[in-house]
């Protein structure tokens, strides 16, 4: 049996390498493999700090019987989710028509032309409460292919035909919402609210960073906000030692969490609790700041810049691997034991997360390092991570290169990461390379064909999931972290902000009219377009920042270099964009096209501010009660 697993990028599939289960990992090889047998496809999808994948891995992919008879009867196939996330989306919209039990790890039946006939999620060894075991369903499964085949068949093209309908009605174009119905949004939200402990409906509880942001966006939304975000931070959620927070809650009152900790849930929730403090000025916003940015930079943190995907749920402890038993001791007993395994893997778009939180939450709460750890995420990212025709991959590990193809959400989360940081820094080089991005994402062929889509991935995607017709145009849902559809459209609004021209709105509005139906009546999965929307409904306000040459701009200085509280107030400022650029920075931004940018000049050696509305700009200001909108 050949060992498909051993050098395969991702430690999730490398932890299967040694199963008895003859894996193949995702790609066209495995579904010629089926046709050549005439076979079905087990495709078993998760990811490395999945507790429940661990579970199911050495009860049922560690048995050598079983494993004998998945591997006579399937073409067995392991996909990590992180490192395939177009193939996790099409699949589990495909095993929405089989079980309403979604999540991972995900156990998809399909023909060798890659179309589901059944699915499930986890299925332990032995029957139990009413579950089949996991031997049944392989019996189940594979009598049905081998004796009813054209019923199979026939089940799976319906299924591949729904889906391909309801992607087609899912980016139905709607007028973008204004303010009355963005704060209805708000209301569904208030109403979903756990009042006795925070959060959102009963359990399991998640911390839906996106729906905070867009709360936060909107003055109606912001006490709600504020207490979510305290709530979290004071609850079982929230690790007291290394001060990330965990994936999610399994009991109402925050308790029991599922102990994995993810780059995307923390990048997101610092800039939650940053802007948490650039509103209220409390100490406990401050404070989980400062203890999530800790543990992105001790845990997460890559030597030579980027950051890990997730650190796991799982450590062995006294011989034994127990999932959040670490977590549950003090500082002095951690320090004696081996710490839960860090999926090392360093992924495009989540590091784009991290990269733009830690810029903006510096600039907001004058934090110089974590500028320094953003600019040398983005280094890593724009030399290992972009090909020499722009285009990028998606993941590395160390010196190795995934051969997994970039999504939208690369795309979009990068280039909005590699802005906040150009914002923040005063350096231009991030900003020109987020709109290149943004660029090869617009100039794409097809991108602009019908109403569906203003934005593609260049080179169209994965291949094997397209050769299915499976694969969708673009992929409008979004839960932990923003959609690739957001996240591009937040970039190029932005880019519209500092260029004033105008395709990059045009671009943004097009993509959220695409999910604003949606949208506004399910606002818990879709905040990240919410928030967007929010900028798109008010008027564009712009605060640039100029110091003389010399100073610093990441550094924020105060005191001497700023006498009159200036740049204290800029950082706090609830503007659209703030820069913080010194005069060389703002002929630089100039020089490249940055509209914004032009004339802005520091007055008589002290930091000068000018405020903008829509590109128009009152006087320079060098006192910060200029400032007020």
């Amino acid at each position: 049996m050949a060992n498909r697993l051993q050098d395969a990028i991702s430690p999730y599939l490398r932890a299967h390498a040694d199963n008895p289960v003859d894996w193949w990992p995702w790609g066209a090889d495995a579904f010629a493999e089926a046709r050549r047998r005439d076979v079905p496809v087990l495709l078993s999808i998760g990811y490395a700090t999945c507790h429940w994948c661990h579970v199911m891995a050495r009860e049922s992919f560690s048995d050598p019987a079983l494993a004998a008879e998945l591997n006579a009867r399937f073409v067995p196939v392991k996909v990590d989710r992180e490192e395939h996330p177009e193939v996790d989306a099409a699949y589990l919209s495909a095993a929405s028509a089989f079980t309403d039990n979604l999540g991972w790890p995900l156990t998809v039946f399909a023909t060798s032309t890659g179309r589901a006939f059944f699915a499930g999620t986890y299925f332990p060894p032995e029957p139990t409460g009413g579950r089949a075991s996991f031997r049944q369903v392989l019996d189940a499964v594979a009598g049905a292919w081998e004796q009813r085949r054209d019923q199979v068949e026939t089940d799976a093209g319906r299924v591949a035909a729904a889906l391909a309908a309801a992607s087609a009605a899912a980016t139905t174009v709607h007028d973008l919402p204004q303010d009355g119905e963005l704060d209805a949004a708000v209301g569904l939200l208030a109403h979903a609210e756990d009042e006795l402990f925070g959060g959102f409906g009963t359990a399991p509880k998640f911390p839906v960073a996106p729906v905070l942001g867009f709360l936060l966006a909107r003055p109606a939304g912001r006490p709600l906000a504020h207490r979510t975000l305290r709530r979290m931070a004071e609850s079982p959620l929230r690790d007291p030692v290394d001060g990330g927070f965990f994936r999610y809650a399994t009991r109402r009152d925050w308790s029991e969490p599922h102990y994995e900790r993810m780059l995307y849930d923390n990048a997101l929730l610092l800039d939650a609790y940053a802007t948490a403090w650039q509103q209220t000025s409390e100490g406990w916003a401050e404070r989980t700041a400062d203890g999530i940015a800790a543990f992105l930079l001790g845990v997460l943190r890559r030597t030579g810049g980027g950051f890990a995907s997730a650190q796991d749920s799982e450590s062995v402890i006294d011989g034994a691997r127990v999932e959040g038993e670490y977590y549950r001791r003090p500082a002095a007993e951690r320090a004696q034991l081996d710490a839960p395994a860090v999926d090392a893997k360093v992924l495009t778009g989540w590091n784009g997360l991290a990269i733009g939180a830690l810029a903006r939450a510096a600039r907001i709460l004058n934090r110089p390092a974590w500028i320094v750890a953003a600019h040398e995420a983005a280094a890593l990212l724009l030399e290992r991570h972009r090909r020499p025709d722009g285009t990028l991959l998606r993941v590395s590990l160390g010196e190795r290169l995934s051969e997994a193809e970039a999504t939208l959400e690369d795309y979009g989360a990068l280039s909005a990461g590699l802005l906040e940081l150009s914002l923040a820094s005063g350096d231009v080089g991030p900003a020109v390379a987020a709109r290149d991005l943004v660029d090869l994402c617009l100039a794409s062929p097809g991108a602009s064909a019908g109403p569906a889509c203003p934005f593609e991935v260049p080179g169209g995607g994965d291949p094997v999931l397209a050769a299915t017709g499976l694969a969708v145009r673009v992929d409008p849902s979004e839960g932990a972290y923003p959609s690739g559809l957001s996240a591009m459209a937040g970039a190029a609004h932005t880019l519209f902000l500092l260029t004033g021209e105008r395709r990059y709105e045009r671009a943004a509005r097009e993509g959220m009219r695409l999910v604003a139906g949606q949208a506004v009546h399910t606002p818990t999965g879709f905040g990240a377009a919410l928030a967007l929307m929010s900028r798109l409904d008010a008027d564009a306000v712009q605060l640039v920042a100029v110091l003389p040459a010399g100073e610093d701009a990441g550094a924020h200085p105060s005191g001497p270099a700023d006498p009159e509280g200036l740049l204290r107030a800029v950082r706090s400022h609830p503007a659209a964009v703030v820069a913080l650029v010194d005069d060389p920075g703002a002929a630089a931004f100039t020089a490249e096209g940055f509209e914004l940018f032009a004339g802005r000049t520091s007055r008589d050696g002290l930091p000068t501010a000018y405020l903008c509305r829509d590109f128009v700009c009152r006087l320079p200001a060098t006192t910060p009660g200029a400032l007020v909108v």
